[in-house]
């Protein structure tokens, strides 16, 4: 019988001879970690949908922040739940709001983060939609630009490193880095939410974020999941109008979107493994379906081989812990096959 002089399975049969040849690598420093800020004191709300997620006060979104950088993760995306709601998100731009003191909470006690606000309308407004709803019920692209250019400002005011647009107005990143050039934050990077896609896998941040639309849904500006070419004209776009990082949202339904924007642009790129990919594994998980950590780990890995440069994801505290064990198991002089 006949056999070939290369067998793959030689440099498969040990974690070393593994490691040697493997071409996809996680790191804690590429995970950027959301986090669900609100009003009060001494809050701790779990989300029933997102195990492990909370919406923290301050308070606890400080001592948050503290445990995910002693994770080595280095990264975390804010989302706000206001007090009060109306028609035209005074929340997201007041100076007082929640993420603007949340942002200065953690610039002053976690410095070594870099925190991104998330630039969007729905938490604020009354009726869940990511912009200004006329009479007719469509939602007002233009007048809803200049409202994310004002939040974005509000953020680089208060301190934030990176501003994120996810709204899917036309337009918004040209606004956003004008005003932001205008009142001398030029330095102030965008992460452009530049492919999103109106996906049925964002419910549990919905209820974590308070966010659902009230009425209709978000097709009329997020993006049909049928359509790959939109998404990459999407983001050339957004690199045009001054995007410095841009993103696909889901990401692991859109592996393919992730691949043909970095392949085609060569530009930074992020992925969100959002809320419902997360709820999924965590409930198979729950079930004694799967094993959690290798679901985890293979996901994250299928996004990074993809070609993301950063994953936003719900997992990073657990995937950095994950990560960190085989350096533990070294230190203390054990095998990680168990000999």
């Amino acid at each position: 019988m006949y056999y070939p002089q290369y067998r793959p399975r030689r440099m498969r049969k040990t974690d070393n001879l593994r490691a040697m040849i493997r071409e996809t690598h996680l790191h804690p420093h590429i995970f950027v970690y959301p986090l669900f800020v609100i009003h009060g004191e001494d809050v701790r709300n779990p989300v029933k949908s997102m195990p492990g997620v909370f919406q923290l006060s301050i308070n606890h979104l400080v001592e948050e922040a503290k445990d995910v950088a002693s994770l080595g993760i280095r990264n975390v995306l804010l989302f706000g739940i206001p007090d009060v709601k109306d028609e035209a998100a005074s929340g997201a731009y007041d100076p007082e709001g929640v993420v603007q003191m949340a942002i200065r909470a953690i610039k002053e006690n976690v410095p070594q983060l870099t925190v991104i606000g998330d630039v969007c309308l729905c938490e604020y407004m009354s009726h869940g939609h990511c912009g200004i709803v006329r009479e007719d019920g469509c939602v007002d692209n233009d007048l809803s630009v200049e409202l994310l250019a004002k939040t974005a400002l509000s953020y680089a005011e208060a301190g934030v490193d990176v501003v994120a647009p996810s709204d899917m107005m036309d337009g918004r990143i040209t606004a956003i880095r004008s005003a932001l050039d205008h009142e001398g934050h030029q330095d102030v990077p965008i992460f452009s939410y530049s492919t999103k896609y109106a996906s049925s896998f964002y419910g549990p941040f919905r209820e974590a974020a308070e966010s659902p639309p009230q009425f209709g849904d978000r097709k009329s500006y997020q993006m049909d999941p049928a359509n790959t070419d939109e998404g990459l004209r999407e983001a050339i776009m957004d690199i045009e109008e001054g995007a410095d990082m841009v993103m696909v949202k889901p990401a692991l339904p859109y592996l393919d979107l992730i691949y043909r924007i970095k392949s085609e642009t060569r530009f930074p790129l992020a992925a969100y493994n959002v809320s419902g990919e997360y709820a999924m594994i965590k409930a198979a998980a729950a079930n004694g379906w799967i094993d959690e950590k290798a679901a985890v780990m293979e996901a994250l890995l299928s996004i990074k081989r993809a070609g993301a440069d950063m994953i936003i994801t719900y997992h990073a505290k657990d995937a950095a812990r994950w990560l960190a064990e085989p350096m533990r198991m070294a230190a203390a002089g054990r095998h990680p096959e168990g000999r």
